[in-house]
């Protein structure tokens, strides 16, 4: 009897919409920064087409190598906002999603889709203008045969995501934000713009170089010659 390695969870708690719009308005940096510059994704996961932004809760998907059964029930199971997180083990061998899965997705109403593998079919994904974000496209198609797991938790690009977790895309990569700490995070990213905001002022004022440039490296030792 299949369990563990095959199975699908239908019902999962998704972050709230309210929160997700106000980390949308965020680069994924200022984030990043916020959380203590942690949880973005290995650089190799990027959008296929330049400008794609997305934010949204994850709806998570683990694959085994050469094989997308489990996308689909995924699909089925996606509500507007979800980003589709899905986990490859950083398999290149052959694509996990393509122009057709970006057409069902984009129609299911998903912000959109995420995978630390590969993409086919970028120029019918770049027509569809559902935001994938992928480590690489290749021609490559894979079978529907299973196994995989939908909805449970994934590691991805480098960082574990969960169902529910919010997820911020832009042309820098992505970043994971926890559920249980978004609160506290888009608090946080409300300070870094702030501090952002007065180092910009200062440059545009002639202030170059900040002033804790000097007093970090004399508390460092650093030395100087002429």
């Amino acid at each position: 009897m299949a369990g563990i390695g095959f199975r699908v969870k239908t019902k999962i708690e998704r972050a709230p919409e309210s929160l997700v719009e106000q980390f949308a308005q965020y680069p994924t940096g200022n984030i990043v920064d916020a959380m203590g510059r942690f949880g973005a994704m290995e650089p190799g996961v990027k959008p296929v087409s330049p400008g794609m932004k997305f934010a949204g809760s994850a709806l998570t998907v683990r694959i085994r190598a050469c094989d997308n059964l489990v996308i689909y029930k995924a699909l089925e199971l996606a509500q507007p906002g979800d980003v589709l997180v899905i986990a490859t083990s950083n398999f290149q061998g052959a694509a996990t999603w393509g122009d057709l899965t970006s057409m069902i997705a984009k129609a299911k109403g998903a912000a959109a889709m995420v995978t630390d593998g590969m993409v086919r079919d970028v120029d019918g994904i770049r027509q569809v203008g559902l935001p994938v974000f992928a480590h690489g496209a290749t021609p490559n198609s894979p079978f529907k045969d299973g196994e995989g797991e939908v909805n449970f938790t994934v590691t991805c690009g480098g960082v574990t995501v969960r169902p529910g977790d919010i997820v911020v895309g832009d042309g820098d990569g992505v970043v994971v934000i926890p559920r249980e700490e978004c609160d506290e995070v888009v608090k946080g990213v409300a300070k870094v713009v702030e501090k952002e905001r007065q180092t910009i002022a200062n440059i545009q004022a002639g202030r170059l170089i900040p002033e804790w440039v000097a007093k970090t490296l004399a508390e460092r030792g650093c030395t100087f010659v002429d």
